[in-house]
């Protein structure tokens, strides 16, 4: 937290390809900064920071604070024109470019809408412990894009986890249960952007608003 009028909360979007994080980051945004679209090979290339702010957001010691949002959109794994290698040779560099205070909180995005492999799940974690080291546990919420499949399937959250694949179990069990289902359905932008960055700055505020630095 800064000692300014001003907190900071830096925030990294994860995920494999098509799995919906430049929505997802067009929705904490509130705006359509991202390109997010459907074709049938990558989207995202480069890793791009976009921001805004909040003003008025809290108070502290009597004085208000507004809040500035930093979002790292980042391309997904397998991609269909980068190697794995560059993929995370590209983070690590936007990483260390955009971000030098720290991490507040990485998302792992991930589709509630297709069955989830063990095989998939391994990779897409294996991808935020290169990045982020040993700690990334720490510092990982999990988002599941497609939400309203559960409403469609007469599903509650609970008993979709209750159905989901050990390994996927296991994954949420190491972020401490950090998860959010992402449900557009009947919401604006702004209306998304609040709902969605509620539940992420609880889980930043129980991390005392501490940093992942990233090495």
């Amino acid at each position: 937290m800064d000692d300014n009028k001003e907190i900071t909360i830096n925030l990294l979007l994860l995920g494999k390809t098509q799995c919906g994080k430049s929505f997802l980051g067009n929705s904490l945004l509130g705006s359509f900064e991202f390109e997010s679209k459907f074709f049938p090979h990558s989207v995202t290339k480069d890793c791009r920071l976009c921001g805004m702010r909040i003003p008025d957001f809290a108070r502290r010691m009597g004085r208000e604070l507004g809040l500035r949002l930093q979002v790292l959109d980042t391309p997904g794994i397998p991609h269909s024109s980068l190697s794995q290698d560059e993929v995370k040779k590209r983070v690590r560099k936007a990483l260390s470019q955009h971000f030098p205070e720290g991490l507040h909180m990485a998302l792992l995005v991930l589709r509630a809408d297709i069955p989830h492999c063990e095989e998939d799940n391994q990779h897409t974690v294996k991808l935020a412990e290169d990045l982020l080291g040993t700690d990334w546990k720490f510092f990982t919420t999990v988002i599941f894009t497609h939400g309203d499949v559960l409403q469609k399937a007469r599903l509650t959250e609970v008993e979709f986890l209750s159905l989901a694949p050990k390994s996927l179990s296991a994954l949420l069990e190491k972020v401490h249960g950090r998860y959010i289902f992402r449900d557009p359905t009947d919401k604006t932008l702004r209306e998304e952007r609040e709902t969605l960055s509620s539940q992420i700055f609880h889980f930043v505020r129980q991390n005392s608003y501490q940093t992942l630095q990233i090495k």
